[in-house]
């Protein structure tokens, strides 16, 4: 704990203050008269920690009290008792809380549409192989952005609250664009959504000053969004490009071998 000078200066005797004043007096003046003779600054160092030294021996400290603890008085009190309260909460708005929560709701939303179309994908009567991995992905990927933020809101003393799931579209197939690039076309709506709506919480983070989950949203979530949304863009205009033929099949088997032996 830090103690200012004048309060320390306080708790000495008058006597006690007179021989301290003297004991500086007489440092500074042997480090004068040192200065004078021209003693290298090493030198002169080590005469000063030398009488500094020599006076706290000749001279002990007196009337000094030390009270720890004293800062975290009003903190301590804060501290719940009661069993169903969270001890490691501090400083997490009702609003960061309820925030969490909907963007949890939202993860959970978009993983069960990519699930969705990944089973339609992978029927034996559509048998798009490419299309039901990278969407199975996509579904395992949004549920471990949702567990992440669940975790998140254990770690900061929130209660996790979730809520009903919206039932997802079960068939893709589009007259004019095809299964393949309507179902992609959804995915980067999808993807914008979410997108927004983690611009949203990070809002809501900055208005209760919460740098913290900022932070948090920022290096988990927003780089990576950004990451997505450019490269399901790119299928998008590839798709456009190869129309609902043949072009589809050769699509459909680049995302299958995806990451395989150093692809792309």
């Amino acid at each position: 704990m830090l103690l200012r000078s004048s309060s320390a200066l306080s708790l000495f005797s008058p006597s006690s203050e007179a021989s301290l004043t003297a004991e500086i007096a007489g440092g500074r003046s042997s480090l004068s008269t040192a200065g004078a003779l021209g003693v290298p600054n090493a030198r002169r160092s080590a005469a000063g920690a030398l009488a500094a030294a020599g006076g706290a021996r000749n001279q002990a400290l007196t009337g000094f009290l030390f009270l720890p603890f004293e800062e975290v008085k009003q903190e301590l009190a804060l501290v719940p008792s009661s069993p169903d309260k969270s001890l490691a909460r501090q400083k997490y708005a009702d609003e960061c809380e309820a925030a969490v929560n909907e963007q949890i709701n939202v993860e959970y939303n978009v993983s069960y549409a990519y699930h969705a179309m990944f089973a339609y994908f992978d029927r034996d009567n559509v048998a798009l192989k490419g299309l039901a991995k990278f969407f199975k992905e996509s579904s395992d990927e949004e549920r471990d952005h949702a567990e992440k933020l669940m975790e998140y809101q254990n770690k900061r003393g929130g209660r996790v609250k979730l809520q009903p799931i919206v039932m997802p579209l079960t068939e893709f197939d589009h007259a004019e664009k095809g299964d393949a690039l309507y179902a992609m076309e959804l995915s980067l709506s999808l993807e914008r959504l979410t997108n927004e709506k983690l611009l949203n919480l990070h809002n809501v983070a900055a208005c209760c000053k919460d740098p913290q989950m900022a932070d948090f949203i920022e290096s988990e979530f927003l780089e990576e969004q950004v990451e997505a949304i450019k490269k399901i863009s790119e299928y998008v205009a590839q798709l456009r490009r190869v129309g609902k033929g043949h072009g589809v099949w050769h699509f459909d088997q680049m995302l299958l071998h995806e990451g395989v032996n150093g692809a792309a």
